[in-house]
C-alpha cells in the first residue's frame, strides 16, 4: 500500500504570535456511508466498525498517542477528519462498485452482521455472498482525495 503524509496549506510569514495555525489539507481522505434507514444505534455502532477498519488501511491513517497536563495517556485517533456520508441501499450498492473499482481500501457492514455476535460469523456472513448481492448497511473508504471525491461524489453528508 503506498504511504502518504499530509501536506499543509500555504502558510505566509507575517502571521502573528498567537494566531492559530493553517489547518493541515490530506492527500488522502476518509468517508463513512451509511445506510439511511437504519436505527440510530444501528448507525453508530456501523460508523464506529467501520472506522476500526479503516485504523488498518495504512501505516499513516493514524496520529500519534494523546496525553494530557497530567500525564495521562490516550490511544491515538485518525490523523484527518471523517466525512460521515448517508445513502440509500441503492445508493449504497453505487458507492460500492465505485470503490471495488478503483481499489482503495474499504471496509464493509452488511446487515446479516447485526445477525451475528462475532468477528469469525461476521467474516461467514460476508464470504457467503457475492459482492454484488451484499445486503450493504455501511462502507468506509480511505485513499487519495481524489479518488475518494470520486467515489462520494453526490452522497449527502450525515445530518
Amino acid at each position: 500500500m503506498t504511504s502518504t503524509t499530509a501536506t499543509p496549506l500555504p502558510t505566509t510569514t507575517s502571521a502573528s504570535a498567537g494566531a492559530a495555525a493553517p489547518p493541515l489539507r490530506f492527500d488522502t481522505k476518509i468517508a463513512v456511508v451509511v445506510r439511511d434507514d437504519l436505527a440510530m444505534w444501528q448507525k453508530l455502532n456501523v460508523t464506529a466498525f467501520l472506522a476500526s477498519g479503516i485504523a488498518h488501511a495504512s501505516d499513516t491513517v493514524m496520529g500519534k498517542h494523546y496525553e494530557d497536563a497530567s500525564g495521562h495517556g490516550y490511544l491515538a485517533l485518525f490523523r484527518e477528519p471523517v466525512l460521515c456520508f448517508t445513502a440509500d441501499a441503492g445508493t449504497l450498492a453505487r458507492t460500492h462498485a465505485r470503490a471495488l473499482s478503483r481499489a482503495v481500501p474499504t471496509a464493509l457492514y452488511t446487515a446479516d452482521m447485526f445477525r451475528t455476535g462475532n468477528d469469525t460469523d461476521n467474516r461467514a456472513a460476508v464470504r457467503a455472498v457475492a459482492a454484488d448481492d451484499l445486503d450493504l448497511v455501511g462502507l468506509a473508504v480511505y485513499g487519495p482525495r481524489g479518488t475518494i471525491d470520486k467515489i462520494t461524489k453526490s452522497l449527502k453528508l450525515h445530518a
